[in-house]
């Protein structure tokens, strides 16, 4: 009966890939979160913010299309739990732009300037129309739309 002796080894040395697992592992479980935390520190901070926007897109979202004739267009939009564009441009046909853009719009209860008209898209899209005429047959035009 021979003893036998088992071979002593020393410690065992991980290979190169187990630490390139091991730091990938531990990147994605660090960093992920604090990128996350940066990026929703970015997105909260312009919450809200208004910004201005193409006009063309800004009608657009309001369900119309900028008139031909339209000029010295400024156009705004602000983002949070909801969305709201405002258009502000001159034209000479507001009249029939405005009947040809929104025809199911409503005679707004009250109204500071000329014409006022509210319309309504399935209780989601509101839209609020303000016309003011100016010297020579010009209108200012506001659209002010807003989603729930």
């Amino acid at each position: 009966m021979g003893e036998e002796t088992a071979a002593r080894r020393g410690p065992v040395k991980a290979r190169p890939r187990t630490w390139i697992w091991a730091t990938a592992v531990m990147t994605v479980l660090c960093g992920g979160p604090l990128a996350l935390l940066v990026w929703g520190a970015i997105a909260w901070s312009e919450m809200g913010r208004t910004q201005e926007v193409d006009c063309a897109k800004a009608v657009e979202f309001a369900r119309g299309t900028l008139p031909a004739d339209a000029r010295d267009a400024r156009c705004t939009a602000a983002h949070f739990q909801d969305t709201v564009v405002e258009a502000e441009f001159r034209t000479d046909r507001a009249g029939a732009w405005l009947a040809a853009t929104y025809p199911a719009g409503k005679t707004a209860y009250s109204c500071d300037v000329d014409v006022c008209v509210r319309a309504s898209y399935d209780e989601v899209l509101f839209v609020d129309v303000s016309i003011a005429y100016e010297d020579g047959g010009t209108a200012l035009v506001r659209v002010k739309a807003f989603d729930l």
